[in-house]
């Protein structure tokens, strides 16, 4: 299959060599979201969510699974939202102006800007963090907002709160169901690798390799590796790994 280049549809502009480092074209999130639409998105059979597996049309419109509940958040259960799989938060302390401030924080008003919001204002850096569409995907607003910031872990025994679709989220940890493990797993490897930014712990970094190798890559996703090459202008050395022979 050739995947011929999308950059012109949007303002999201790749020029120079392929990089094996982190996203260097992406300087906006709300870009990046825009672009999946068009290109990742855009077929009907791609539009499923990451963790519940929830099918959506070209307005991000939810066609909940059957036996999906969401009990808070529930307006925003019914379209997805761009969901980072590596909390923004994660890499964001990282940054000054995220810990700190920073003095063209504030709006005209004179009201403080969020950490986010700072940090994506003064940043470059943090931008191509914030947009890099491997740590992207799609995912129900509610579970994307009940999920917020917090890490991946087991937890045995634990109910799903979302009825049919088992994510199960308590204490500040979050298990996501066996079939987004694998994806999860390959943006965490992904990050870590190629932005000095971020760094995952013992304990995430085991979690994480497990998951890899108990949840093999499987053809679509390489499919959606390639195509975020060919729009952001950076591989995926995971994921470029994992689809040999595939």
């Amino acid at each position: 299959m050739i995947i011929k280049p999308v950059i012109w549809m949007l303002p999201f502009v790749f020029s120079g060599a392929l990089s094996a480092d982190g996203n260097t074209s992406g300087q906006s999130f709300n870009t990046a979201k825009k672009v999946f639409m068009k290109t990742i998105y855009a077929n009907e059979e791609n539009r499923r969510t990451i963790y519940c597996n929830a099918k959506f049309d070209d307005k991000k419109v939810v066609d909940h699974p059957e036996g999906f509940v969401s009990l808070k958040y529930v307006k925003r259960s019914k379209k997805i939202e761009f969901e980072h799989i590596v909390p923004a938060e994660n890499f964001g302390r990282a940054f000054a102006s995220w810990r700190d401030g920073h003095p063209s924080c504030f709006t005209k008003k004179g009201k403080k800007l969020t950490n986010r919001q700072c940090a994506e204002k003064v940043s470059p850096e943090f931008r191509r963090m914030f947009s890099d569409m491997y740590n992207l995907y799609a995912a129900i607003g509610s579970v994307n907002a009940l999920r917020s910031n917090y890490n991946f872990q087991m937890l045995p025994g634990e109910e799903s709160g979302f009825g049919s679709c088992e994510m199960a989220i308590h204490n500040e940890k979050a298990q996501p169901p066996e079939a987004s493990r694998g994806r999860i797993a390959r943006a965490y490897l992904y990050m870590d690798q190629v932005y000095t930014k971020y760094s995952m712990s013992k304990q995430q970094r085991k979690l994480m390799m497990s998951w890899d190798d108990s949840h093999p890559i499987a053809k679509v996703e390489c499919l959606r590796a390639e195509k975020i090459l060919k729009i952001q202008g950076n591989s995926n050395p995971v994921t470029t790994e994992r689809c040999r022979g595939v």
